[in-house]
């Protein structure tokens, strides 16, 4: 008996030692058409990025975007997706043999990162899957070649987790695209009780209607992929009969409260579309990450984001369109309107000591279309005030703290992903040149080059 034991054990020790061996050995030999493929998780197969090699780049101008100042004769060498060195080209030297991208007669910047994006149009009755994907496919693109190389996705627009899958493919290397963290659904109060007979829609925002619900789609969303969780503390906007500008308050504090709260448990941020009024102000006092619009912002809860360190992302291009007024006109007779009363507020929030003005577009494919969103940096110097400099390094630098990434991107320096842009002219003279991005590298690989000899402009 004791024998047949020992030589049962040593068969399922032979078993499981053939069957670890089955699965660690190396693939067989690839047999189908061209180069040995690349094989992403799902066991789908593409083409094979090209081997990692070093490359100079000489600018002509490029901008620090820590200090704010612009550097003239420089060189940045990388290798691979990094950079490796970067200086003046008198003490920076260019080795023997490597490629030279010459963008010596244009201004350099870091990749543009934009802190609000959608990249799935908002999903109509009639769209389907597919259709979508394709667009937000389209939009991330338009969205890579006009220089933006990183951006954060704030609610997938009815697509349910649509946005982790395309941010995942650009990670793998599917497709170009920028570096995305996503928000995926976003969380809405449900004021009224839930119907039994209506089912809510599972790709449209979850609907939450206490603390403990609200906890749990937080943990629901983090644990489908999400980087962000996506609140809606104040909903729209009125006037009274006066004029007086009000806002609806839609989750109660102590719901907010824990929203937030499980966000930060679990290591990510929330970010806050929030117009006014007393909603907004919770949004605040809660502590949520980034502060998103905010139209009727006071200098006291100004100070109140200065003291908290939270971030003021005002999306002032998308809430001053020519709709708004339209939309106004038709719901006061002409009587009253948003877009100065916001431009009052950006301008307020940006003069005050401390702040963090972020830049992001509210781009979504439909009254803003994807690839003109430096339009925004346009607005945020002309409407807001802000000087060019400050305005670039809210697409830079701070969009790049907000997203924890301050030590890859934001900035072109030794150790940091290659993510670089270039434009004609400079854009500290005429803040309109990023909105005629020529060159775009991302991880350096170089998506566009409208600078290039004999390239078309």
């Amino acid at each position: 008996m004791r024998c047949k034991s020992v030589l049962a054990a040593f068969g399922v020790l032979l078993s499981a030692t053939s069957l670890w061996a089955q699965v660690q050995a190396p693939p067989p030999p690839w047999r189908g058409a061209g180069a040995i493929p690349c094989v992403g998780p799902d066991g789908g197969v593409f083409q094979c990025p090209p081997a990692p090699r070093v490359v100079a780049v000489r600018a002509g101008r490029l901008f620090n975007s820590k200090t704010g100042q612009m550097l003239t004769r420089q060189v940045v060498l990388l290798s691979g997706e990094r950079i490796t060195d970067v200086g003046p080209e008198a003490q920076v030297k260019i080795p023997a043999g490597v490629q030279v991208i010459d963008l010596s007669q244009a201004t350099v910047l870091p990749g543009l990162i934009d802190a609000h994006t959608h990249m799935f149009n908002t999903r109509g009755p009639k769209g389907t899957t597919e259709s979508s994907m394709l667009i937000a496919i389209q939009n991330v693109q338009a969205d890579l070649r006009a220089g933006f190389t990183a951006a954060r996705d704030m609610s997938s627009h009815g697509n349910g987790y649509g946005d982790i899958e395309i941010r995942n493919a650009i990670n793998q290397g599917r497709f170009d695209g920028p570096r995305y963290q996503v928000s995926t659904l976003g969380i809405v109060w449900g004021a009224a009780a839930r119907n039994p007979a209506v089912p809510e829609n599972p790709s449209a925002s979850t609907v939450v209607r206490s603390v403990e619900e609200a906890r749990a789609a937080v943990r629901e969303q983090i644990g489908r992929g999400a980087d962000w969780i996506k609140l809606y503390p104040a909903g729209g906007y009125s006037f009274t009969a006066t004029g007086q500008d009000q806002y609806q308050v839609t989750y109660p504090l102590p719901v907010l409260q824990a929203l937030i709260d499980e966000t930060h448990r679990l290591g990510k941020k929330a970010g806050c579309h929030v117009y006014g009024g007393e909603g907004q102000k919770n949004a605040i006092i809660a502590g949520c990450d980034t502060i998103e619009h905010g139209f009727g912002l006071n200098q006291e809860q100004v100070n109140m984001m200065v003291a908290k360190g939270l971030y003021y992302d005002p999306t002032l291009v998308r809430y001053t369109e020519p709709y708004m007024d339209d939309t106004d006109a038709k719901n006061t007779g002409g009587k009253y309107r948003m877009i100065p009363i916001f431009e009052k507020a950006v301008t307020m929030a940006a003069a005050t000591r401390g702040i963090k003005v972020m830049m992001g577009s509210g781009v979504d494919g439909s009254t803003y279309p994807h690839g003109t969103q430096a339009l925004d940096f346009e607005a945020l110097v002309k409407r807001a005030g802000l000087t060019p400099a400050r305005a670039i390094q809210g697409g830079t630098m701070i969009n790049a703290e907000v997203l924890g990434w301050q030590d890859e991107i934001g900035s072109v320096d030794k150790g940091k992903y290659a993510d670089l842009i270039a434009v004609s002219g400079d854009p500290l003279a005429d803040i309109t040149e990023l909105q005629r991005v020529k060159f775009v590298m991302k991880g350096g690989k170089v998506i566009k080059n409208d600078l290039a000899q004999g390239a078309s402009k």
